[in-house]
């Protein structure tokens, strides 16, 4: 019977468009593909689907530090290898001109994480770590339940950094909040006492950081030269904290966009289930998102028809309303014909702060709550 029992795995790309510092550690690294693993080995074993699913990384320096062009490259080499869907490029700078190749060249639908509204398209969907148009009003609302009614804003300068600071003045302007002052930061980690102490200098009350996130990594030298502490606020590069020891201690004292929340028991159940397995119980986004990616693509998979680009575009098109393991508890995902953003409801965010042992993080707000 082998003959007629044996088939080829379901392939799917991984693509990762930033490569991960010498020395992230192994456990953070395997956190990355074995939630993948984990879904759609148990989807194989309940009979989900019929085939296994064999995933295809890649890792390249796109942008801020690489290129377009590596990213693209990458892509075009996953499609080549049979791959019926790509997860990835996750950066926006990234994701929006390969969203380009992938309508006139690829072909083959991609899912990512960018915040990017612009990346959605006949062949692109999201699940986005964050959105350049949501985490802007979550900003202005810790800011105004704090009863501060100015801000000064660092703002990278890069499409992610622009596309952040036009939300955020609009979500200012709802709010009643004053922007004092507005300084342009480098996209890389580079000196910016100047425009720290600008800031400082124009007597605001609070920050918001607008960017990628390797920007932010000096900003704290600046504060503490100046003696300064304020309460400051970023998106969702607040999750770029688990890169290493240097970026979790730049972002001590950030209040900053997450997706992971305790509270949330599909999440909770999920890395039960995750410690059994592998032995590891990770407390952070990455997990619990991929996850969720995890079992809106194994959906997908099963209900293609055929099994190919288009019919795995179309089944995901057809994933309902299913419970997510990320954002706070009755967050959901849920696709649909031209609604290729996943996230329902704004709890798929929470605002979380670091803890200086350089391990762990807690929950500090979510969005709505009084």
């Amino acid at each position: 019977m082998a003959y007629e029992s044996d088939a080829e795995p379901i392939k799917m790309g991984y693509l990762m468009d930033f490569r991960l510092p010498e020395g992230f550690p192994e456990e953070y690294r395997a956190d990355l593909t074995d939630p993948f693993d984990h879904v759609f080995q148990e989807g194989f074993e309940q009979g989900v689907i019929d085939r296994p699913v064999q995933i295809l990384y890649r890792e390249v320096e796109g942008l801020p530090k690489g290129s377009v062009k590596a990213v693209i490259d990458a892509y075009g080499e996953l499609v080549d290898e049979g791959c019926l869907l790509i997860f990835g490029p996750s950066i926006t700078d990234n994701a929006e001109p390969t969203k380009q190749a992938i309508e006139e060249r690829f072909r083959v639908p991609a899912i990512s994480v960018t915040g990017s509204e612009q990346w959605l398209g006949e062949w692109t969907f999201s699940l986005s770590m964050g959105s350049m148009s949501d985490e802007p009003i979550f900003w202005a609302d810790l800011i105004a339940k704090r009863g501060i009614d100015n801000v000064g804003v660092l703002v990278e300068q890069s499409l992610v950094g622009d596309s952040y600071i036009q939300q955020f003045r609009r979500a200012c302007r709802t709010k009643g909040i004053r922007i004092v002052a507005e300084e342009q930061i480098p996209q890389t980690a580079k000196d910016v006492t100047a425009q720290v102490k600008a800031l400082h200098d124009a007597g605001v009350d609070s920050v918001v950081h607008c960017g990628f996130g390797f920007g932010v990594v000096l900003v704290g030298f600046a504060m503490e030269a100046l003696g300064w502490d304020p309460p400051r606020f970023m998106g969702t590069s607040f999750q770029n904290a688990w890169l290493n020891e240097i970026v979790w201690k730049a972002m001590l004292g950030w209040t900053g966009i997450d997706q992971y929340d305790p509270a949330n028991q599909v999440g909770q159940e999920f890395l039960d289930r995750y410690n059994e397995r592998f032995g590891r119980r990770p407390e952070w986004c990455v997990p619990v998102v991929n996850r969720d990616l995890a079992v809106a693509l194994l959906q997908a998979f099963a209900d293609a028809r055929p099994l190919s680009p288009a019919g795995v575009r179309d089944a995901l098109e057809r994933v309902k309303m299913f419970p997510a393991a990320s954002g706070a508890p009755g967050t959901r995902i849920s696709f649909g014909r031209y609604m290729h953003r996943g996230w329902m409801g704004p709890g798929y965010l929470v605002a979380r702060q670091l803890d200086p042992d350089g391990v762990t993080a807690h929950t500090v707000d979510r969005f709505g709550d009084a």
